[in-house]
């Protein structure tokens, strides 16, 4: 089977980098000459799922952090369709919300014409609700973000898609399962998610998404403060810099995998 994904730094991977030591994971691939990080993310992480029950797949992941819904549209998804894969996984909106002009509906229309789309040429499509996270920056927003995913919702319905509902994944609002910029997963928010996926395409898999996190120690108070002056410092300071400038993350940023190749049980 081939496999394209497309979208953002959700499905590029994010706050999960590969190790050093992993057959293909070529310092520098995918981005500038002055980045060395790899990242892996779920949906290299379900590609290996799907390699494992079938031996072997094509995959490609087009996805480029920073991307709004209409470059996705734009620059992604005509490089998905000319592939003609059997399965797409599509999550696109994000970044968009998260500035002033952000609109769920219009941004709905988009996506539905999409999905048209993409199921008209018979491609299987992957939707995505994102996580319930009501607490911190995210509060202020929490509102337009559940009113986009109800209409992804019926949008899953209308077109006969599969839906992964990380709203009702509860083990994803730990503060675990999220980098320290608390804007990506962590690679274990990638790994549960991966399952969560294979579950949902009905892969099976050794291990449960839903497994309970070890028992931890609280954080003080204080702890807790100092976390928050280096996560302004170093992730909300630089982000709010790129949206005053007009700048994005993935400005010098290619696709880590723009082309369906083989990737097989061992790896190759």
């Amino acid at each position: 089977m081939s496999l394209v994904s497309v979208g953002d730094s959700f499905t590029e991977g994010v706050g999960d980098p590969y190790p050093a030591t992993v057959p293909g994971a070529v310092p520098g691939a995918g981005v500038d000459a002055a980045e060395t990080v790899v990242f892996r993310g779920w949906a290299d992480r379900l590609a290996e799922h799907l390699a494992d029950h079938l031996g072997e797949i094509r995959y490609a992941n087009l996805a480029v952090r920073g991307k709004l819904m209409r470059q996705i549209v734009t620059d992604q998804v005509p490089a998905a369709l000319e592939m003609a894969p059997d399965l797409v996984t599509l999550c696109a909106g994000g970044n968009d919300l998260l500035r002033p002009a952000g609109d769920p509906e219009r941004m709905a229309k988009v996506l539905d014409r999409t999905v048209a789309r993409l199921r008209a040429q018979g491609s299987q499509v992957v939707l995505f609700t994102g996580v319930n996270v009501s607490t911190g920056y995210m509060r202020g927003t929490i509102g337009l973000f559940a009113r986009y995913y109800m209409n992804v919702r019926a949008i899953a319905d209308k077109y006969d898609c599969f839906l992964v509902d990380q709203w009702s994944m509860g083990v994803l609002t730990d503060s675990r399962a999220w980098d320290d910029d608390r804007l990506h997963m962590s690679p274990e928010g990638h790994r549960r998610l991966a399952l969560r996926v294979a579950e949902v395409l009905g892969v099976p898999t050794a291990e449960r998404w839903d497994a309970p996190w070890p028992e931890t120690a609280p954080v003080s108070w204080t702890q807790a403060r100092r976390e928050d002056l280096t996560w302004v410092r170093e992730s909300l300071g630089p982000w709010i810099g790129r949206r005053l400038t007009g700048r994005s993350s993935g400005d010098t940023v290619t696709a880590k995998r723009p082309e369906l190749t083989p990737l097989t049980k061992d790896r190759s």
